[in-house]
């Protein structure tokens, strides 16, 4: 049986979410924090894009809204600070400017969304639902190419053909393909795989990736950001 709302076609219920909204204009900034705050969720600010950062270092928000047009970091450039970083938290781009080279540059910073300014409060609501549902979805199955990894059955395949992974490569490989083209760095893979520094070393993040490169064959699918960490399907 359908949840309640769900036959009649009304939006599914998203619970509260923590999220960080960013944009240098006061008023703006405000307004966007009193609708989500209408919504239950609960709402943090930032003035600029060096402060969204040091705001997300303390504590990833569960979505982010971010303005394009701020000075000195913009969006874009948070963007791809917090996607080098290995950050997969779903992100919200608002910005002025409505033309395709922009919403592309956007989606290529990587972004989720994108909301054209001016926007009713209602857009930006189900804009933000919709972004919290798809986060809170976790798939089944993950895939990228020919590569699948099942997660219910903990197996990979790659053109058909059985891997034969261990536990710890399927979580590594789960966590890169989580955040395919995006650079997954080696304190991320610590501490989301291995329970943090403190249980491993950071050496034995590359060894799982050499141990994965192998078993995955060739065209080769990780590449290496040197000093950083890994990316798949870059």
């Amino acid at each position: 049986m359908a949840a309640l709302g769900e036959a009649q076609g009304y939006p599914q219920i998203v619970a509260a979410a923590s999220i960080l909204v960013v944009d240098d204009d006061a008023p703006i900034r405000r307004m966007l924090a009193r609708t989500l705050a209408a919504e239950g969720h609960d709402v943090s600010s930032a003035a600029d894009g060096g402060s969204a950062l040091a705001a997300v270092e303390r504590a990833v928000p569960d979505l982010l809204v971010l303005d394009v047009a701020m000075p000195g970091l913009d969006g874009f450039a948070v963007c791809r600070r917090l996607r080098a970083k290995g950050l997969a938290l779903p992100i919200l781009l608002l910005t002025a400017r409505d033309g395709v080279p922009d919403r592309v540059a956007g989606l290529d910073a990587g972004a989720d969304d994108y909301l054209v300014k001016p926007f009713a409060s209602e857009e930006l609501v189900a804009r933000v639902r919709a972004l919290l549902r798809r986060g809170r979805e976790p798939a089944d199955v993950l895939a990228h190419g020919d590569l699948v990894l099942d997660l219910s059955a903990r197996t990979a395949r790659r053109g058909g053909r059985e891997l034969g992974l261990s536990a710890r490569e399927l979580d590594l490989l789960e966590l890169l393909l989580r955040n395919a083209r995006q650079v997954v760095t080696r304190e991320l893979a610590l501490e989301r795989v291995w329970g943090g520094a403190a249980a491993a070393s950071p050496n034995v993040v590359d060894r799982y990736v050499s141990y994965l490169r192998r078993k995955l064959g060739d065209p080769p699918l990780i590449g290496t950001v040197r000093g950083v960490g890994f990316v798949l399907g870059a």
